[in-house]
């Protein structure tokens, strides 16, 4: 009796041991049937692995916006503005209410196309106007003599109102290694007042910094008489004196009645 128990058990671990071995045997066919299959297949696999990396890559545009053209202030992203983003444009036109630039979003090879909205219809401008700035004319005609049509902007984004964007305007200037603020540029140049910033919460850390940074050029202007702190010089100084004196303006009106 004890015996036929043990000739149980040996051919039951047998038995185990045969499962075990079958298992173990087609764990590595499976991989080997894949490997050979990945193999036979090569270009496939790597179409699909491309197609994979496409579609994330269009998801993430997507997703941020890097690639999406904006053609109105109501398009773009309230992160955007709360983040001050950069954004890239070209020059339209200058106005009375400001800069008109048309938007230039980043371009990627193959998938820009195939994601472009507005392929083949005219874009419509971005209205800009520079925050912190109120212009005189003699302000209007510097920008229109300075920045011309089609030439390259960035447009930092400070407050959105309506459908006008209150930006820090800058250029690149030729043969210079940074750009050129278009908003400290034309205070610096006596064209233009300071105003307070748009949209930006007097108290806080970005409104101080730009005011402290459009007053600084303001001041300079101011310092070196320039365009609107221009002082007149003494000989017109008299002679608005003397227009303006009472006995002077009666004896031209008596002159004209004789």
């Amino acid at each position: 009796m004890p015996e036929t128990v043990k000739e149980t058990e040996t051919e039951k671990g047998r038995g185990d041991r045969q499962q075990r071995h079958q298992g173990s045997q087609s764990s590595p066919n499976v991989v080997s049937l894949i490997s050979q299959f990945a193999d036979d297949n090569l270009t496939l696999v790597r179409n699909i692995s491309t197609g994979l990396a496409v579609a994330g890559v269009i998801l993430i545009a997507r997703s941020i916006k890097l690639i999406t053209k904006f053609q109105a202030a109501s398009e773009i992203p309230a992160r955007f503005i709360e983040k001050n983003v950069s954004l890239r444009g070209k020059v339209h036109s200058i106005t009375d209410k400001g800069l008109e630039v048309e938007h230039i979003p980043i371009h990627l090879p193959v998938i820009s196309p195939l994601l472009t909205k507005h392929s083949g219809v005219c874009s419509s401008p971005l209205l800009v106007h520079l925050v912190g700035v109120e212009m005189t004319p003699e302000g209007k005609e510097w920008l229109q003599k300075n920045l011309l049509p089609a030439q390259t902007v960035w447009l930092k984004l400070i407050s959105r109102e309506d459908d006008i964007l209150h930006c820090l305007v800058s250029q690149s200037r030729q043969g210079l290694l940074w750009s050129c603020c278009i908003n400290e540029n034309i205070l610096r140049l006596g064209l233009a007042r300071t105003t307070p910033i748009t949209g930006v919460q007097p108290d806080s850390r970005l409104y101080w910094q730009l005011h402290r940074r459009l007053h600084r050029a303001e001041v300079k202007a101011e310092r070196k008489g320039l365009g609107l702190w221009k002082e007149d010089s003494l000989w017109e100084r008299a002679s608005k004196s003397i227009r303006d004196n009472a006995l002077v303006r009666l004896m031209r009106r008596l002159f004209k009645r004789t």
